[in-house]
């Protein structure tokens, strides 16, 4: 948890030091700094925004760099600093680190904001991210795979990009690169595929709650982006031609994705019998984004990211929670809320406010007005107000 946070030359935040506690509420006008304190945070877990991802976007005019500092539960420190040239420097305790995955084990962090209520309507990225983000935090084995097979992959597109045919040697190397791409592949899949089986209780359970109407016709598919049944070094092989004409990697881990389908009530009970005929037909499966009204997307991107705090919680798969970080590390999700009473209507904000105040995380919840205020009160007996005004910001 944060206890202490500063911020320096971030968009409007200036110098903005705060004293923190489980759930804060920041309150102010468009344009006053409320969101570019929660890109701070963000910032600082992700190494990246959730806005812009050149630095020199959000670093002040006229500033060579951005600074964000936290002092954590027991004394923990941890700080990013990002320049306008998009070099970083990291330090936990003191201490420089170069790898980003520290802080972020350190500091796990979810983001409910308006930007995300699109999601299942754009590419893979995004619902691919959203199954990542909780395999990093239960799974050791996963971000050395991952970094490894990205590190091939841009290798592997490098020389995509260069020709449309291959002499004997590159063809040798982009083998070699390919076998190494299904290695990687077969174990990023299989933690993947673990995850998002513990998952999928959690997931019906918060759209129990949030979506009941639909509940029962709402599931989630998990698609490994290539066939996983077979090894990706032959599957890449075969599609070496396309692949050269594309100057891209069609196929494999980077093309994963999580769908959210939804069934009438007769198909989740099983094929449908023809009236006419009296012959079953295959059981009809949509996709849910192009059954639910705009209203119930938002409540079913809420209900998937709000189902992956209770796993990440409670889940006895694998390894706990902060299992890539120090043995005595104790690490408290922080949950970032950016104007969520212009996304949701007060029912979907009621459960979403019970259900993360019975949960061990800390919530940073942004809103234009007050009003917000006697719901937050109903389950935090102890918040802290913050009033922001041109990047400054009141208690």
């Amino acid at each position: 948890m944060i206890e202490r946070l500063q911020v320096s030359h971030l968009r409007n935040l200036n110098q903005l030091t705060l004293q923190t506690a489980a759930c804060n509420v920041i309150i102010g006008a468009n344009g006053s700094g409320k969101t570019s304190l929660l890109e701070a945070i963000f910032l600082l877990s992700r190494g990246k925004s959730f806005r812009h991802h050149q630095p020199k976007r959000y670093i002040q005019h006229h500033q060579p760099a951005t600074t964000v500092h936290a002092i954590l539960s027991d004394d923990r420190t941890i700080a990013i600093q990002k320049q306008t040239d998009a070099a970083t420097i990291l330090r936990l305790n003191q201490t420089t680190v170069y790898n980003q995955s520290i802080l972020t084990e350190q500091l796990p962090t979810l983001l409910i904001d308006p930007s995300t209520m699109d999601m299942l309507e754009q590419g893979s990225a995004s619902r691919r991210q959203l199954l990542d983000w909780l395999v990093f935090h239960m799974k050791q084995g996963f971000h050395p795979q991952w970094v490894s097979y990205q590190r091939l992959l841009k290798q592997r597109n490098s020389l995509l990009k260069q020709t449309n045919s291959l002499n004997k040697s590159q063809l040798a190397e982009l083998r070699a690169w390919d076998k190494g791409l299904a290695n990687h592949a077969a174990l990023i899949h299989h933690y993947r595929e673990q995850v998002f089986e513990a998952w999928q209780p959690y997931f019906a359970k918060s759209s129990v709650q949030l979506l009941p109407t639909y509940a029962e016709q709402l599931s989630l598919s998990y698609n490994p982006g290539y066939d996983a049944s077979r090894p990706l070094d032959e599957q890449l092989y075969e599609r070496l031609n396309q692949d050269l004409q594309l100057g891209y990697t069609r196929i494999g881990s980077h093309r994963a994705d999580v769908h959210v389908h939804w069934r009438s009530s007769s198909d989740s009970e099983g094929p449908i019998t023809s009236t006419d005929t009296g012959v079953k037909l295959p059981a009809l499966k949509e996709q849910a984004a192009n059954i639910l009204s705009r209203g119930e997307k938002k409540l079913l991107i809420t209900a998937l990211r709000l189902s992956q705090l209770p796993l990440l919680l409670e889940s006895d798969i694998g390894n706990p929670m902060l299992s890539n970080a120090a043995p005595d590390a104790k690490a408290t999700p922080v949950v970032l809320l950016d104007d969520i009473t212009a996304e949701l209507d007060d029912r979907a904000i009621d459960i979403l406010l019970s259900t993360l105040a019975k949960l061990p995380c800390q919530v940073f919840i942004t809103s234009l007005t007050e009003d917000v205020l006697p719901l937050i009160n109903k389950y935090w007996s102890i918040s802290t107000v913050f009033h922001m005004k041109q990047g400054e910001i009141f208690v």
